[in-house]
């Protein structure tokens, strides 16, 4: 009887596991932010570290934007970085099929979890991806591939989102897996 219950647990968890795979996949698509507050940066940037960023172009973009576009990134702890124009129309900046590298300074910031993009114009800008090497933490590469929409801050946010939170709860929940196999293993 009990190892019936065992591995009906078991079998309830790893259910659980696969809904929380799901939902950190979801996660990593961009999206619309509607809550978030450019002021809040602003007050915060004040150019103590650098950082290297680099935003390519999608193919499929339109061969060249006159749009401008910002950008703001940062980490779990509320260190943000804050750009208001990276686009430089005279330059060919986001042309298509095109990487353009940006040094830029803000605060020390630690693992980057967040970006935004933001597009103001009418030609529209569709980026591949967007990589960022941090002061206090490992490159990290975030993927568009899609047109950022017009007015809107659009990108990612892992800081407190399923793709950080749920990976160490699968951690976790594997963990009780092991767990629950060996106590099923020397039950008998």
């Amino acid at each position: 009887m009990f190892k019936q219950v065992l591995l009906l647990l078991l079998f309830l968890a790893s259910g659980m596991t696969l809904s929380v795979s799901e939902s950190q996949s979801l996660s990593l698509m961009p999206h619309a932010a509607e809550s978030f507050n450019v002021s809040y940066i602003q007050l915060k940037n004040t150019g103590t570290c650098s950082y290297l960023v680099v935003i390519s172009t999608s193919c499929s973009s339109t061969r060249y934007t006159r749009d401008q576009i910002s950008i703001a990134f940062g980490d779990a702890y509320g260190n943000q970085i804050y750009v208001p124009r990276l686009d430089d129309p005279t330059s060919g900046t986001f042309e298509s099929c095109s990487s353009d590298t940006f040094q830029i300074s803000g605060p020390c910031a630690y693992q980057i979890c967040y970006v935004y993009l933001y597009r103001h114009g009418s030609d529209g800008w569709k980026p591949e991806s967007v990589k960022i090497n941090g002061y206090n933490g490992r490159p990290v590469t975030f993927y568009y591939n899609t047109y950022i929409p017009r007015d809107t801050w659009f990108g990612f946010d892992w800081c407190s989102g399923a793709s950080s939170s749920s990976y160490q709860v699968s951690k976790q929940k594997w963990f009780i897996f092991i767990v629950l196999g060996f106590v099923l293993c020397f039950w008998s």
